[in-house]
């Protein structure tokens, strides 16, 4: 029973923690110190995540996630949660600012991990599509929002921009925090306006390379399967994620101070130069992993820190997020009819885009267009859901630059002219 597991949660150690939690709240006194507070994130975080991954159909598009956020959003608006547990949630989330530290881990540990061949290429081959597919969907989203009648500014900054800023950790949570600190307002109600967008527009992105995937079949000369351009047999294969052979735990504990000094140098570049800390921080590693500064030893433990952190930390950093952060009325608003459509246009414009791009560059273009999909998924969830519906797992080095490098971009950029407009 202790390998059936609730998230990463042991079945007997998820039943003893329940006990305890309700036990504690029904005191009426809940300990503030961090061994309580994990317990409980952990705790409703991997439960929602659970139920959510259990489900059919929606499953397949991220409902672990948007469980993860919402339920907790929908119970602290309905007051279903017992009042210590909000308090101490909240507390924790606000005072000890935990999410910047997952922040770090994830982006620097996902990038010195990258192959470097692999970032390489991938900015040789895909970059013109990709870079063409983002401005005419930012055009194309922003015209269309805007003849719905939800103005052009509110269109580009909160449904266009996070449909293409790199899923939730790496995408909705920096860009919400540099809108918040530029315009002075609270980061909640930001992040609550660009999570639905980043999760309607890899639901679209998973059904349309789907589409493509059978008409692939039906027109085998516009797809190489798994391949960018005709000729190539070098491809990177599909990225790893598990992690193989021995890793020294010191090797572990200096990525980690890695990427805390990392994000310690962004947080002196926003000071000096305004950029939000977390984008700096982000091409601080670019160019560190481009520039071979760090050692294939110190590489292999910044992988097993971002698993540790995708793994282990997402789902209750979500459901603190969600509890703390993420006023549910404002979440619910943002589903209306004019902001689906508008989610549905752009990503389609950026497939399209990729995949006419690509025949003038003699690329696939059902591969390319694929690839360009997975720059408006849900981070790595949507690259493996993306890639899954098109059963195109070869393609994953490339998703990830589409969805890690190409949202760095788009977040820098937009951020960049904010700060100057506003």
């Amino acid at each position: 029973m202790m390998e059936f597991r609730i998230g990463i949660i042991p079945l007997p150690i998820h039943l003893i923690l329940f006990a305890l939690i309700a036990g504690f709240a029904l005191t009426g006194k809940v300990p503030g110190e961090i061994s309580m507070a994990i317990a409980v994130l952990a705790f409703f975080g991997f439960s929602c995540a659970e139920l959510g991954k259990r489900l059919p159909l929606v499953r397949n598009i991220g409902a672990a996630a948007i469980f993860a956020t919402f339920i907790p959003s929908a119970l602290t608006y309905y007051h279903v949660l017992p009042k210590p547990i909000l308090t101490l949630t909240t507390e924790f989330t606000k005072q000890t600012n935990f999410l910047y530290l997952f922040i770090a881990s994830i982006i620097v540990g996902s990038i010195l991990s990258m192959d470097r061949r692999v970032l390489i290429r991938g900015f040789v081959k895909i970059f013109v599509p990709l870079a063409c597919g983002t401005v005419l969907a930012m055009i194309v989203g922003t015209a269309v929002g805007a003849a719905l009648g939800l103005g052009a500014q509110h269109t580009f900054l909160y449904l266009v921009v996070p449909i293409m800023a790199g899923g939730v950790g790496e995408g909705a949570i920096p860009l919400s925090m540099g809108y918040s600190q530029i315009l002075h307002l609270p980061q909640g109600e930001m992040f609550a306006q660009v999570l639905p967008p980043v999760m309607l527009g890899s639901l679209t992105a998973i059904i349309l390379s789907g589409a493509l995937d059978m008409l692939g079949k039906r027109k085998p000369h516009l797809t190489g399967n798994g391949r960018l351009q005709e000729g190539e047999t070098d491809e990177m294969n599909t990225a790893s994620e598990e992690i193989t052979g021995h890793v020294d735990v010191t090797h572990v504990a200096g990525a980690g101070i890695t990427a805390i000094t990392l994000y310690l140098l962004g947080l002196m570049c926003a000071r000096l130069f305004g950029l939000p800390a977390p984008v700096s921080m982000l091409f601080i590693a670019v160019l560190i992993k481009l520039a071979r500064a760090v050692s294939p030893q110190l590489q292999d433990g910044a992988f097993v820190v971002y698993k540790f952190f995708s793994t282990a930390v997402t789902y209750p950093l979500l459901f603190a997020i969600g509890v703390a952060m993420t006023p549910w009325d404002k979440l619910i608003a943002a589903f209306t009819l004019a902001n689906v459509i508008t989610i549905v246009v752009t990503v389609t414009t950026l497939m399209g885009t990729g995949y006419v791009v690509a025949r003038f560059m003699k690329m696939y273009p059902i591969d390319t267009a694929i690839v360009n999909a997975c720059h408006s998924g849900q981070g790595g969830t949507g690259d493996v859901a993306i890639l899954t519906a098109a059963n195109r797992m070869q393609l994953m080095p490339f998703a990830q630059i589409a969805t890690r490098i190409g949202g760095a971009i788009v977040i820098t950029l937009v951020l960049i002219w904010l700060s100057h407009v506003s």
